[in-house]
């Protein structure tokens, strides 16, 4: 999914049906790749949230974002072949461990705003 239908789906929703309060309840991506540093989801999040908001500012009434998955997980169509979760679990022990996606999401929330995970800059 590209970063921009984080912006057009709400607006669009706010024009045509004005329904009030939206939330965004499933969000989220996944690699065959399971490490710490998971660059590209924290990109991933980063680059929506950016779009959804451009919405809120804009006043579409955009009152929460849920991101897809807390935990690594089985998923139907892939297993245990791909992550999808902030937080890594090792199947064989079943330990979580925060990504670097986990610890870069907790500032997006407590922060009430979307950052460069790199230089720490609060991005419009």
């Amino acid at each position: 999914m590209e970063p921009d239908i984080a912006y057009w789906i709400p607006r669009f929703c706010h024009e045509i049906w004005n329904p009030g309060a939206m939330y965004v309840t499933e969000n989220g991506c996944a690699w065959e790749v399971g490490g710490l540093e998971d660059r590209m989801r924290t990109a991933y999040y980063r680059e929506h949230l950016r779009s959804l908001a451009q919405a809120c500012h804009e006043g579409i009434p955009m009152k929460g974002y849920f991101a897809w998955s807390f935990l690594d997980n089985f998923e139907w169509t892939s297993g245990y072949t791909k992550r999808f979760g902030l937080v890594h679990v090792d199947f064989d022990s079943q330990q979580r461990t925060p990504k670097s996606s986990a610890h870069w999401y907790s500032r997006v929330i407590r922060e009430n705003a979307v950052f460069d995970a790199g230089t720490g800059e609060t991005l419009g």
